[in-house]
């Protein structure tokens, strides 16, 4: 019998593909246990201070109400501290404990939830009930002189108040070119198509969560902690996520109020989050301000980098970032000092959002490399060739695979490079101004523990399982792919199982870890089932003839993968080289991006058309942070003003330019077995300076504080 045609490579259709044109994927939202009730939540209206009274008296007068929580009634929870953090929560602080007490920390802070019959009444119901507070002084304005380093916990974790190595500072005083400039990213939120929504539902002792997550197995976790409950009285299930770019990373409030609520109503319930409440009751990318000075001989070789961060977090809990990671292993340099600090104030906590950290100190950087390469008269993609880091400095290693030169040469012959005029206003096309900007693509690629299990069955078809999660990058296809090929099977024999806490490991679906981590595992599980079969008595021409022959309907294995001695002894990274091209209306100050070519390094490719997508997602969320997406923020109020997608601005079809994406061959079997690098994050790498620098080439102006908006340009 001839082998099906290897998957690996093809750009497969995606699987599930079917069931979400035909509306029969079902979302967390969508599930509908018997006697399921409607929950809306009630949020405070001031930045700080304490609630004096409640008055939830007209509400529970409403025909269909159920029950009516808050402070004054909700059970008393533990709160127990977990043995050990997972690693998607801040690093320090106390996490958010809801209707535990009358004090208020952020506006937009839940402090009651009114449960009824209909998702109607329960609206209607929460607008009837009254709160008054007793304010206190809040702290609602971004002041970077009133930053602090992060924690020791929070330094343990990654995210260190300062590093570096040699003296950078001396070096920078001795420098030949130097560059010293202040950046600006204005606060962004994820705007997924699927809010936030959890059913939550007891049957005695035991818990059912439905709910959007990007990481079933952490919920349960975090839900039995809050509850004091054992996690093997809990799941949560979540087989499709509506998009959520790390919005859906933790667990937040809303889960623990929709299990109170369940509980206190005695009947399912359902908790979704209104757009409005979006702003505040997840996260989100937070405001950063940053400073740059850059020092380099007259040839245009780095001497000095010295990259300063400030960022925003909230009172309670230490968010931090890996902001400053780009300036210690983007590019060669001996000299080298980065300082991270939080500025606390009284706003929810913030939390990660696609390619978090890097994606923000990457722009400060890339925009300054760009200001040197002016002010030196180079070429920006010679300057970046010039100190192209061979090794990651930070670490000394060795990067386990890097093709970024081709990159930049394969992204530039696509662009045009070479068409570009260097000097700033000299390219027009009608009346409009055009420029040209690239930048340097990187974030690290790293891979978590997981299992998989793995069964074939005497009809020809296989299944693999894994509490793994899909939130549209495509893991229920590159997963089926890499298992088809593993077992020698066509694809559409194959499915794959995952969204389910009572599966086999799985590590968070974010980070860019999800291939490389739960690919190895498909591949490990079908490996075993392989041996398996091999070892059979009786043999067949295929898979379903060997069961048949040996009496067996079905057989089972299990797979397991981690990572291992190649993080001691090599670094890994995704890379890339983005072009842009942008057209100026100088009266009108109005940004467009007419076309992006975008050169990635992400090792093997298992399935082009999903990864094309995935970029071009990615090039379009930089888009977005270059030119549209800001929280509109009242320091009076302590509140975010444009919570909506009317006022929020996003690029949407007609933004969209010609996007061109190319993957450079390579393979990077050092960092995993199947040569595979993470893909999602390096897609929104880069972007945001590119354009900047684009229109800095087009207009002579530097426009350092993004979004560029209209008054930017021509203020």
């Amino acid at each position: 019998m001839n082998a099906p045609t290897p998957a690996i490579g093809q750009p497969v259709s995606r699987v599930d593909g079917p069931a979400k044109v035909t509306g029969t994927a079902r979302y967390a939202g969508e599930f509908a246990p018997d006697g399921l009730a409607y929950a809306a939540v009630v949020t405070s209206t001031i930045p700080k201070g304490r609630i004096r009274r409640i008055d939830t008296t007209a509400a529970e007068t409403i025909p269909g109400v159920l029950a009516v929580v808050s402070h004054l009634n909700a059970p008393s929870l533990p709160y127990h501290e977990m043995e050990k953090r997972p690693q998607v929560d801040p690093k320090s602080g106390d996490q958010l404990q809801v209707f535990q007490g009358p004090d208020i920390l952020f506006n937009g802070q839940p402090v009651a939830a009114v449960v009824a019959q209909t998702q109607e009444i329960a609206d209607a119901a929460a607008s009837c009930i009254g709160i008054a507070y007793e304010e206190a002084e809040a702290r609602t304005v971004f002041d970077p002189g009133r930053g602090r380093e992060p924690s020791e916990e929070t330094a343990k974790g990654g995210r260190p108040g300062a590093s570096g190595r040699g003296d950078a500072d001396g070096a920078l005083a001795g420098a030949a070119v130097t560059v010293d400039a202040a950046y600006v990213q204005a606060r962004e939120h994820h705007n997924a198509i699927e809010p936030h929504v959890t059913i939550a539902s007891w049957e005695g002792d035991r818990l059912t969560l439905y709910d959007k997550t990007q990481w079933v197995q952490n919920v349960v976790d975090e839900i039995a902690h809050v509850f004091g409950m054992d996690k093997e009285k809990i799941r949560v299930i979540s087989p499709f996520v509506g998009g959520a770019f790390g919005s859906a990373l933790r667990t937040w409030p809303h889960v623990t109020i929709a299990a109170i609520a369940a509980r206190m109503a005695g009947r399912p319930v359902r908790v979704e989050l209104s757009r409005r409440q979006l702003y505040n009751a997840v996260g989100y990318r937070p405001h950063t301000e940053q400073r740059v000075r850059l020092g380099a001989d007259r040839d245009g070789k780095l001497t000095a980098i010295v990259q300063e961060a400030a960022a925003q977090v909230a009172t309670y809990e230490e968010y931090a970032e890996t902001t400053l990671q780009p300036a210690e292993t983007t590019y060669s340099c001996p000299n080298v000092r980065t300082a991270y600090r939080l500025v606390e104030m009284d706003v929810n906590s913030p939390c990660p959002m696609r390619g978090p950290g890097i994606v923000t100190g990457l722009y400060a950087l890339e925009a300054a490399m760009d200001e040197l390469a002016f002010e030196l008269g180079m070429d920006p993609v010679e300057l970046r060739l010039r100190n192209h880091a061979d090794t990651n400095e930070k670490t000394g290693q060795p990067w386990s695979s890097k093709e970024l030169r081709t990159c930049y040469e394969t992204g530039a012959e696509r662009f045009g490079w070479a068409n570009r005029i260097p000097e700033p206003r000299s390219m027009r096309v009608g009346t409009e101004l055009v420029g040209y900007g690239m930048a340097t693509a990187i974030y690290h690629a790293d891979r978590g523990a997981a299992e998989m299990q793995a069964t074939v069955f005497a009809n020809g078809t296989a299944v693999i399982r894994s509490a793994a999660s899909d939130m549209g990058p495509g893991t229920y296809t590159s997963i089926t792919q890499i298992a088809a090929d593993a077992l020698g099977l066509p694809v559409d024999a194959v499915r794959f199982e995952l969204g389910d806490s009572d599966l086999p490991t799985a590590p968070v679906h974010g980070g860019s870890i999800t291939l490389a981590s739960v690919g190895t595992a498909a591949s490990a599980a079908c490996e075993a089932l392989r041996d398996k079969l091999d070892r059979l008595p009786a043999k067949g021409g295929s898979i379903a003839e060997t069961l048949r022959a040996n009496s067996l309907d079905r057989l089972d294995a299990k797979g397991k993968a981690a990572p291992g001695e190649e993080t001691k002894t090599h670094a890994s990274s995704a890379f890339g080289a983005v072009f842009v091209e942008v057209r100026v209306d100088e009266g009108l100050g109005a940004v467009r991006v007419k076309r992006m070519v975008g050169a990635y390094d992400v090792g093997r490719v298992v399935n082009p058309k999903i990864a094309r997508s995935q970029c071009i997602g990615g090039m379009m969320g930089g888009i977005g942070m270059a030119l549209m997406e800001q929280a509109e923020w009242d320091e009076r109020f302590g509140k975010v003003m444009n919570a909506n997608l009317a006022e929020y601005l996003v690029p949407v079809c007609a933004d969209t330019p010609d996007l061109d994406v190319v993957f450079v061959p390579g393979e990077d079997t050092i960092f995993n077995p199947l040569g595979a690098k993470g893909l999602a994050e390096i897609a929104i790498c880069g972007v945001a300076p590119a354009i900047t620098s684009a229109v800095f080439h087009a207009t002579g102006r530097r426009i350092r504080h993004i979004p560029i908006m209209a008054e930017r340009v021509i203020g």
